[in-house]
């Protein structure tokens, strides 16, 4: 029953916490952490621990999959550059830098750099979740960052733990080596998926099918990738990209509104479940500890917590007055972000369930029967450092956001506007072929058009007062005269993305309000997967 309590309290939890931020403004993950810290608590959940298994192969496939088909590509483009250099060099220098300082404390090199690469990758759920309020080249840039760093850093830990265990020798060529397979083979197997994804979705005529082919994309590209010791997170993320692009084109209108209901849905709560997750393992954490004295381990948590930052800050100033030197051209002037921008990035490095993941999976023993060095202050301090982050820096965070004054996007206001009027516009240039083709008599064609030019909507049931066969086929000829222009429509603005004079976020919204009038058209309610 232990389980059945626990989803119970999580989901009270969850429905608590909503309620709770929207009248009080705090971000919901510092109170799912707070009330998870207090459920830990409860003597009948304190053998409760986060399995990192479920972590690595259930949470974060779906998560990082919603995550990329929900990013701008065409954002991600704009600024490769820093965001490769968050999620390599920084995600090296922050192990590196926290290797060093675990090693002054007392720690072999092996297990401080297992620590290093633990708290190294920021947290893509945390960073969704607490970022919402910035413009969206920034929420961009840290939401890609946080998709690819994971992978960096997981390369990171299992060499520093094959390392501390024996089993791994590391030097130079070792972590290229590594490092070039998880990248290239992550790659080729996220679009290896990405390719049998869309196959199976042109095939597959319903909706419930094509999502679930969607629904097994993730799981798949990530055990593909695992096998052959590839980045599991790499492949989730690039078949997520790739699908951006083509699940517009490939899908039914029902499917993409199934889709949106159930994955809108099931994140949150995959969410909400982590960070309640991470907070019952504090406790946890804190009885576990037994290597060293409480309160030198609190101490540890918090020099750890200051130095992720200040080396975060430090990597931000110096990259970007670096390549102010060495790269001139008036584009990249255009696309600077301001200093101001940059302390808001420098604080939006939260670390959440991969870090904690990471922690728990270290081995209990090495080679040679011992125990592992230190994996309880691991585990302690990468708790700790998370709870600190989402705690201090979400809390931080609102007013250094008021502070900065970031002047808000409004490309994304017209780009929708360009979208809806191009759209139209289509539409409408396309009425008299279309209607010739589908047989449309004059009157019904002229009624259509004076919807589309009035700008009504066409997801209200047209009121007729005339009855009878013949009525019924003038309402099912104007219904396929609408429902090819809504083709028209969706083909417009999939050009316009496809030209780069709108975004896909711009596209998803566009798509998504024909998708509904194209499912109230065809009579198809949208239902679960």
């Amino acid at each position: 029953m232990l389980g059945l309590e626990l989803v119970v309290a999580i989901g009270l939890a969850t429905l608590l916490t909503k309620i709770v931020a929207r009248k009080t403004g705090i971000a919901q993950p510092l109170l799912l952490v707070a009330i998870g810290a207090l459920i830990g608590l409860i003597p009948a959940f304190r053998d409760v621990a986060l399995a990192p298994e479920v972590v690595l192969f259930l949470f974060l496939p779906a998560l990082l999959y919603w995550e990329s088909l929900t990013t701008s590509l065409r954002e991600i483009r704009h600024n490769i550059r820093n965001i490769i250099l968050n999620a390599t060099g920084l995600v090296f220098l922050t192990a590196g830098a926290v290797a060093v300082l675990a090693h002054s404390l007392g720690m072999p090199w092996g297990p401080a750099w297992v620590l290093g690469a633990a708290v190294a990758p920021t947290d893509a759920t945390a960073v969704t979740s607490l970022t919402r309020a910035l413009p969206r080249r920034n929420v961009t840039i840290l939401k890609a960052e946080s998709l690819v760093n994971d992978g960096t850093a997981l390369v990171l830990w299992s060499l520093a733990v094959g390392f501390t265990v024996g089993e791994t020798e590391v030097h130079a060529g070792t972590i290229t080596v590594a490092f070039l397979l998880a990248v290239l083979g992550g790659g080729a197997a996220g679009g290896l998926v990405a390719w049998l994804s869309i196959l199976a979705r042109k095939r597959l005529r319903d909706a419930l099918t094509q999502n679930l082919a969607m629904l097994l994309t993730p799981f798949a590209a990530y055990l593909i990738a695992e096998a052959i010791h590839a980045s599991g997170v790499l492949a989730v993320v690039v078949a997520g990209l790739i699908l951006s692009q083509a699940g517009p084109r490939i899908g039914l209108a029902e499917a993409r509104r199934q889709t949106d209901a159930f994955w809108s849905l099931a994140t949150f709560l995959l969410n909400a479940s982590l960070f309640v997750l991470v907070g019952t393992e504090f406790p946890i954490a804190v009885r576990s500890l037994v290597s060293t004295d409480l309160w030198m381990a609190l101490g540890a948590v918090f020099a750890v917590s200051a130095l992720i930052v200040a080396v975060r800050f430090a990597w931000l100033f110096g990259t970007a007055y670096f390549l102010r030197l060495v790269d001139r051209r008036p584009i990249q002037r255009e696309r600077r972000l301001t200093n101001r921008a940059r302390v808001v990035s420098g604080f939006s490095g939260f670390r959440g369930a991969v870090s904690l993941a990471a922690a728990l999976a270290v081995p209990a023993s090495v080679g040679s029967g011992q125990p592992f060095p230190h994996r309880d202050l691991i585990v302690f301090v990468v708790t700790g450092v998370i709870v600190v982050t989402l705690a201090v820096q979400g809390l931080i965070l609102p007013a250094l956001v008021r502070w900065a004054k970031l002047e808000p996007d409004p490309s994304e206001d017209e780009e929708r506007r360009l979208g809806e009027e191009k759209a139209l516009e289509a539409a409408l240039d396309s009425l008299p072929s279309l209607a010739a083709e589908i047989g449309v008599d004059d009157e019904i064609a002229e009624r259509v058009r004076a919807e589309y030019e009035e700008h009504r909507q066409l997801l209200e049931a047209e009121e007729d007062e005339h009855e009878g066969e013949t009525t019924l086929e003038r309402d099912r000829q104007a219904t396929e005269l609408r429902l090819a222009m809504l083709e028209r429509k969706r083909q417009a603005v999939l050009d316009l993305r496809d030209e780069g004079r709108i975004d896909d976020i711009v596209l998803r919204d566009l798509q998504r309000r024909i998708d509904v009038e194209e499912v109230r058209l065809s009579g198809a309610e949208p239902g679960g997967v």
